[in-house]
């Protein structure tokens, strides 16, 4: 395990000169596990009491069909199990316990304890059941379906995307970006296709010291900030504005780029 992390975990602590661990781990891992991070989770300790069965909950439509039977295969562990349902469930229960007790959650978190789970429910359920073959052939048929439809669908909302397809042609490999208030991951897909540059993560005040540095670079930010922080950029700047879904926070996000050629 530590040499399939090695292979390239080191090189990316040499590439992002130790900035890996401290996002990474730091960050993403310390930073989520006691403060919740992006919206997701409660700071408050009666929100995250009321939280703590979010994940046991969630497994329902995450785990979704295979989930419909899990009531019926706790009763099978509950009434008797061997040691390897033992294993099995005591690997499920410990992400799904370490993960409850994280403050920051999303649905994806426990994805490790599917196989898991999965095992469980092939020992005692499935080797019972005909039906569960066509059901397994018929799901991945309607996953595959959404997973080439969806996204090139829900794209189009994306405002990371809309400005992406609207600069493009003036995007060049040299450029350094950075981003104010809108930090989603789908900055970095897009833009990382054409823009070599790590992407830097700004407040309003170090914006404009961004821009201001040498070489090609671009920012984005909300539109409303855009408008006050540079009311008139320089004739030779662009800029590009656009709103969309902020899928991650599920309310709107109206934002623009402004891009300094040279």
């Amino acid at each position: 395990m530590l040499a399939i992390v090695a292979l390239w975990g080191i090189p990316a602590l040499i590439r992002t000169h130790g900035e890996f661990f401290a996002v990474g781990i730091g960050r993403h891992v310390i930073g989520r596990s006691f403060g919740a991070m992006e919206g997701h989770g409660a700071n408050s300790l009666a929100v995250y009491l009321l939280l703590l069965p979010f994940y046991f909950v969630t497994v329902f439509a995450s785990f979704f069909p295979w989930s419909i039977k899990l009531p019926s295969l706790s009763k099978r562990l509950w009434s008797g199990r061997d040691k390897i349902d033992s294993y099995l469930l005591a690997g499920a229960a410990v992400i799904l316990v370490i993960f409850s007790l994280v403050k920051t959650k999303l649905p994806h978190y426990t994805l490790p304890a599917f196989p898991l789970l999965s095992l469980l429910l092939a020992r005692h359920c499935v080797a019972t059941e005909r039906s569960w073959k066509r059901c397994a052939i018929v799901t991945t048929c309607v996953y595959l379906a959404i997973a080439l439809v969806a996204p090139p669908f829900a794209a189009q909302f994306f405002p990371a995307a809309q400005l992406y397809r609207e600069s493009r042609d003036y995007l060049r490999p040299e450029m350094e970006f950075g981003a104010v208030g809108y930090t989603e991951p789908s900055l970095v897909w897009y833009f990382r296709s054409r823009v070599k540059g790590w992407m830097t993560t700004l407040d309003a005040d170090n914006a404009v010291q961004f821009m201001e540095k040498g070489g090609p670079r671009f920012v984005i930010l909300p539109t409303e900030l855009a408008t006050k922080v540079y009311p008139i950029p320089p004739s030779t700047w662009k800029t590009f504005s656009t709103g969309g879904l902020n899928i991650a926070k599920g309310k709107r996000a109206d934002l623009t780029l402004v891009l300094k050629p040279d």
